[in-house]
């Protein structure tokens, strides 16, 4: 396989075709929305934009594992994985996509040895991808070349934390003073780790269940930008858990320390 440091642009053309030719097509288009067995929910802009990913996938890298979460939902997770894998979620922030905000997005990540390498995130409804390079992390867009991406310092007083929209206002009080952020914003989906990645953001905190395939790309985009997504006791947050389903933990991710 070619160097992980190379692999960002071809995982950038892939989830940008994915959206291009079949996720925002079918946004606000109506389709039919049904319940996976976890109650959340699910559409043809998912199932057909794995597809598509997962093709392309086996294309460039034939015999590589990939986990992806439609098929996960559908089939289940493997009971091990090697060292080397993907990670897919066609459509993360699908509640974002069905109501119609922007805030969904398209990942690919790719983990070595427990770790994300490589990755590209789409947000299709914005125009914007972010992907890793030998060199950090780039973001591009339909009419701006490829240009490096950078956290911010951490502000006194304007630090801006993102948080989910189903967040109680309690809760996100509790966090500000764990945390020390100021400013709060609610969005869904992994744009969250670009959006810090990028500069516009300092942290976001998750006290709850994600799944791998949630956060896999836009770790990677996060790290390669100077970021950090750690554990919330402050261990590194690791993937390949098959034990535990592919299932996250808390973990906080930030621009700086």
């Amino acid at each position: 396989m070619t160097s992980p440091a190379d692999l960002g642009l071809i995982l950038a053309d892939i989830v940008e075709e994915a959206a291009r030719d079949i996720i925002l097509p079918l946004w606000r288009s109506g389709l039919a929305v049904d319940a996976k067995a976890d109650k959340s929910p699910v559409t043809e802009a998912d199932r057909q934009g794995e597809i598509l990913i997962l093709k392309r996938l086996a294309e460039h890298f034939p015999g590589v594992t990939v986990i992806s979460e439609e098929h996960a939902s559908e089939f289940g997770t493997p009971d091990e994985i090697g060292p080397r894998f993907f990670l897919v979620d066609p459509v993360d922030g699908t509640k974002a996509f069905v109501r119609g905000d922007p805030h969904f997005t398209v990942n690919i990540g790719l983990i070595e040895n427990g770790r994300p390498v490589a990755g590209a995130v789409n947000a299709p409804a914005l125009g914007q991808t972010w992907f890793t390079t030998a060199q950090g992390t780039h973001r591009r867009g339909p009419e701006a070349d490829a240009a490096p991406v950078r956290v911010r310092r951490w502000k006194q007083g304007e630090a801006l934390c993102l948080i989910s929209h189903t967040m109680k206002p309690e809760t996100a009080d509790a966090l500000a003073k764990e945390y020390g952020f100021d400013l709060r914003q609610p969005m869904d989906s992994s744009i969250k780790l670009c959006i810090i990645a990028q500069g516009d953001a300092d942290i976001y905190p998750r006290h709850g269940t994600t799944m791998e395939w949630d956060i896999a790309a836009g770790h990677a985009v996060l790290e390669g930008a100077g970021g950090l997504m750690l554990n919330h006791n402050g261990s590194p947050l690791t993937y390949g858990k098959a034990s535990e389903g592919f299932r996250n933990g808390w973990f906080v991710a930030r621009g700086t320390p």
